[in-house]
């Protein structure tokens, strides 16, 4: 039976005090004792729940010889303190004064969002930097459009405050007035001129030195605040320690503190592991693979398509995949064997086990997106390329494969590159076309003029694309290759990735501990991103391939190097 629905109003019986004395928490309990030829006597006992105001007692008619007196208001005095109800269940309250925290302009410049990222501490911003960012804003480079987005987000602020007669800038600007809940601080500007004193030697006219002197100033006139410099140059933060000011790097952007904390898609099975479940295990055969559903300790610590591994001496080893995890129960695959000659991938087999398991996510048509990492020579490119060819020309999975990367140059730019977009791009996939000619040389029964024409076959079905067009495009029933994805930045590799259409599959390739993009490292990198965020997604799969099979040479120089 459902319960009565609450009062709407006030009822005509009660008074307005009784009315809020009923909605109040419960008060201790009393019991009044009514003698025969006594006053009206309180006795308190010990309180069950935080009462928070003296309740109004009203006195019943009791017959008593002598008249009651006036009701007084009762002092309990309990040996335990009475519990006071609390302001907010969600966020602990502050004891101190939030913290002041200066800008740098390379943080605007590398997240347009981090006004809102500092939640409840609030953001000053010196009028160097703004004067920095009114000189960024124009050009097509990503800098120019993420100093456009905070030039927007710094006038919906301003907006928010209505008649600008009445604004007073000591008083700051909610942050949470367009929207953003989670910051709770406020955002102040700098609007009049601050006395400071920095050293001789350091230039007064620089911005840099003048946005450590704004630091400077700010600590001298709120000594009670913590006031902390938060920039992404290294050297700034070097030169604000050197002066006793206190620096931080914009971490908000980092995915992982430490890169050895990246999901690896491999996971090795205990050495007990048949003991341990066995006896509630359960196996069948379909499709040509071995299916075993598992229950026990393990499970939690499973995600959907991670591969899992037991090689122990004189048994055989198991390969399998997780393909499904319910309630406590998960669902092992096993793999399909690559690694030998009959199973090759257009005449690529694996040479290790992470090989293997890259294969068995290149070939699967329901992984649509799949991200490799690796030291080099690891044989990323060659295995992605070889199983693309193979679903391209052998299965007529896709209808063609689109490559691109990112054109950093390791050393000095050589400059224009003449030609249309293809031949501009011919330069940065130098790795392309050496796969390319790996995967011809095996094909020697073809003869020269076999192996011209399926090189002229497999070229027409390679496309080499900029990462500069591709704003606006939708790829149909295609294979996307990022190469280099290591130097793209979060908002770059989603923008790469929301471009597939229907039946298109994209792998990301790359090596952490080679990015040559500024301010990016191995725990803001975009590919870290992608992998962090996608895994235990049915649909993705990533694996770290750890043994170099290029050459003897580059496995001993990528180790001692």
């Amino acid at each position: 039976m459902p319960l009565p629905k609450p009062p709407a109003k006030r009822g005509t019986i009660l008074d307005p005090a009784s009315f809020d004395a009923q909605a109040a928490p419960r008060p201790a309990r009393r019991t009044l004792k009514a003698p025969a030829d006594g006053p009206v006597t309180l006795e308190l006992q010990p309180p069950s729940r935080p009462a928070a105001a003296p309740p109004v007692v009203k006195p019943a008619p009791v017959p008593v010889a002598s008249p009651a007196p006036a009701p007084l208001p009762v002092v309990a005095k309990a040996s335990t303190p009475r519990p006071t109800p609390k302001a907010s269940r969600t966020r602990t309250a502050r004891t101190g004064p939030a913290k002041l925290f200066v800008l740098d302009t390379n943080v605007l410049m590398h997240d347009p969002m981090s006004l809102f990222r500092f939640e409840e501490h609030d953001i000053y911003l010196p009028m160097i930097t703004l004067e920095e960012l009114d000189g960024h804003k124009k050009g097509m480079s990503e800098v120019s459009r993420n100093v456009r987005q905070v030039s927007r987000e710094l006038d919906a602020l301003a907006a928010s405050q209505g008649d600008s007669a009445k604004f007073d800038p000591s008083a700051g600007i909610p942050l949470a007035r367009t929207g953003h809940k989670d910051a709770g601080g406020k955002l102040f500007f700098q609007t009049t001129f601050v006395e400071f004193k920095l050293p001789d030697g350091l230039p007064q006219g620089k911005a840099d030195n003048q946005i450590l002197g704004v630091v400077q100033a700010l600590r001298a006139q709120q000594p009670e605040r913590e006031i902390v410099l938060v920039s992404k140059d290294i050297n700034m933060r070097i030169k604000a320690r050197a002066l006793g000011l206190p620096a931080e790097d914009y971490t908000n952007d980092k995915t992982l503190e430490d890169g050895d904390l990246l999901y690896t898609g491999v996971m090795a099975l205990p050495a007990d592991f048949w003991e341990r479940h066995g006896k509630t295990m359960e196996s069948w055969q379909q499709g040509g693979s071995t299916f075993y559903r598992i229950s026990g300790p393990l499970v939690p610590s499973l995600m959907i398509n991670q591969f899992v591994y037991l090689e122990s001496p004189g048994n055989a080893p198991l390969y399998a995949r997780v393909t499904e995890i319910t309630g406590k129960s998960a669902v092992l695959k096993t793999l399909k064997d690559y690694t030998h000659a009959k199973q090759a991938v257009w005449g690529v087999t694996a040479r290790n086990r992470e090989q293997n398991f890259a294969l068995n996510l290149l070939m699967d048509p329901d992984c649509d997106f799949i991200t490799l990492t690796g030291t080099a020579g690891t044989g990323k490119t060659l295995m992605t390329l070889a199983a693309a060819l193979s679903q391209v020309l052998d299965e007529r999975r896709y209808t063609e494969i689109i490559v691109t990367r990112v054109t950093v140059p390791v050393g000095e730019d050589i400059g224009f590159l003449p030609g249309n977009e293809e031949e501009k791009m011919g330069p940065w996939m130098g790795a392309l076309d050496d796969n390319l000619e790996v995967l011809a040389r095996g094909d020697t029964a073809a003869g020269e003029w076999g192996r011209a024409a399926t090189n002229d076959l497999v070229r027409s079905k390679i496309k080499i694309k900029s990462l500069n067009f591709m704003r606006g495009r939708t790829f149909l029933n295609k294979i996307v290759i990022i190469d280099e994805a290591q130097n793209l930045t979060p908002k770059q590799m989603k923008t790469l990735i929301t471009r597939a259409g229907p039946g298109t599959k994209i792998v990301c390739l790359g090596n952490l501990a080679q990015i040559d993009t500024p301010y990016l490292t191995e725990g803001s990198s975009g590919l870290t991103f992608a992998v962090d965020r996608f895994k235990g997604w049915p649909h993705a799969g990533h694996i770290t391939l750890a043994r170099g099979e290029r050459s003897r040479l580059a496995d001993f120089a990528s180790e001692v190097l």
